[in-house]
């Protein structure tokens, strides 16, 4: 199912309110995505056209399973963008955020699962031999050491 990127937007937010305070009205969404409420409305009865929220006038909105399985869908993808923004390209994390939110509607699943495979790859610290804490800024500037000279590995094989 192909879905617009507002679609995605809304679907993803009620994913969150969802899962952070469990009712959700339309208000909670206007209020979120500072957008108004007969906006909200408009979106909430598509995404219900679709089977993708449950949702009766002036209740609460919940997502059905299909709904919240795809909403995963989109914030993992953003997730995958983000990391390799951050993790691989050295992208401020606040600019990454905003790229990823808009970069998350442009590629495929496939692209998505290609990059997260590379991501993977590139990013394995299963070969490190040390106590690995990904809390210590010491470790976290060693593997952005290791991350960059295993790309630089990487481009010189090729």
């Amino acid at each position: 199912m192909k879905l617009t990127n507002s679609q995605e937007e809304y679907l993803k937010t009620i994913y969150i309110l969802e899962k952070s305070s469990g009712k959700i009205r339309v208000t909670d969404i206007a209020q979120k995505l500072k957008i108004t409420k007969p906006s909200v409305n408009r979106a909430i009865k598509n995404l219900r056209d679709l089977d993708l929220i449950e949702y009766e006038v002036y209740g609460d909105i919940n997502l059905t399973y299909q709904g919240e399985e795809l909403a995963k869908e989109i914030i993992k993808r953003q997730d995958i963008i983000k990391m390799f923004l951050v993790d691989i390209l050295g992208v401020e994390e606040e600019n990454a955020e905003e790229e990823a939110k808009s970069m998350k509607h442009a590629i495929s699943p496939d692209t998505t699962k290609k990059l997260e495979n590379y991501i993977g790859k590139i990013m394995d610290l299963g070969d490190l031999d040390c106590d690995y804490d990904e809390n210590n800024p010491k470790c976290q500037s060693c593997i952005k050491v290791t991350i960059k000279h295993r790309l630089s590995k990487e481009k010189t094989a090729k």
